[in-house]
């Protein structure tokens, strides 16, 4: 029944997308990706927070425009199926996912941007399991199965609009030194379980303490807020 109601619930997607649903990654006990801002490691930036910081401000940049609301405002965790139960409730028509990366190498740095898709690649592989690390046993099958009927619906909304975002954000990143990682496909279920053409952002990592004090600033964030907006103010034009 569980999969049958999976099947069913699969999202119809409008010509005018006009509802945004922007999901700060991670929230409460799971704090993603750490970084450290000293060398004693004494002050901890977790990637929760940073999400969050970020999109409240492509929020508050949307919403000049269009309906645009948050999956949490607040520390606290929300669930995969809640979040998926969130894009209902609001009625979204693209959905945001927000986070920033991290590597067991110092040195990896980067802005990066995923759309949902079945073609996996390599360098997607870690984010992909670190993202859907929660999911097992039944419940990771019945997803498995759905990406597959999400990608058909949402993938070509979803390149377009992950093109356009990146088109935006590029004079940003080169401006402060980040390199573009660029657009890749990826498989994560918090995009299929939204039902709807999203994207994900790793908007730098965290583990790279230089990157680190960049991705922190708040000048970087409004000014990566407002280019990711405009990507997204630019898909949605596109569709009328």
């Amino acid at each position: 029944m569980k999969f049958l109601a999976l099947c069913f619930l699969l999202f119809t997607y409008s010509a005018f997308a006009k509802v945004v649903l922007i999901d700060p990654g991670h929230g409460g006990e799971e704090v993603g990706a750490i970084g450290h801002l000293d060398p004693k490691r004494s002050r901890k930036v977790y990637e929760k927070d940073l999400s969050l910081r970020l999109s409240k401000k492509i929020k508050e940049e949307l919403s000049k425009h269009t309906s645009a609301y948050l999956t949490r405002s607040i520390d606290r965790l929300v669930t995969l199926p809640e979040r998926a139960e969130l894009a209902d409730l609001v009625k979204a028509d693209l959905f945001l996912s927000i986070h920033f990366n991290s590597s067991t190498n110092a040195r990896s740095h980067g802005f990066e941007l995923y759309y949902l898709d079945n073609n996996s690649n390599v360098a997607a592989n870690k984010v992909e399991r670190a993202e859907n690390l929660n999911l097992q046993g039944e419940e990771l099958i019945v997803n498995q199965i759905l990406v597959d009927l999400v990608v058909q619906q949402t993938v070509v909304h979803s390149r377009q609009l992950a093109s356009l975002v990146h088109e935006k954000v590029k004079p940003v990143i080169k401006k402060y030194k980040i390199d573009d990682r660029g657009v890749k496909p990826g498989l994560f279920y918090v995009l299929a379980l939204s039902k709807r053409p999203g994207l994900l952002v790793e908007a730098g990592f965290v583990s790279n303490p230089n990157e680190l004090k960049k991705v922190n600033e708040e000048k970087y964030l409004n000014e990566l807020a407002r280019s990711i907006s405009a990507g997204v103010i630019a898909f949605i034009n596109a569709q009328k």
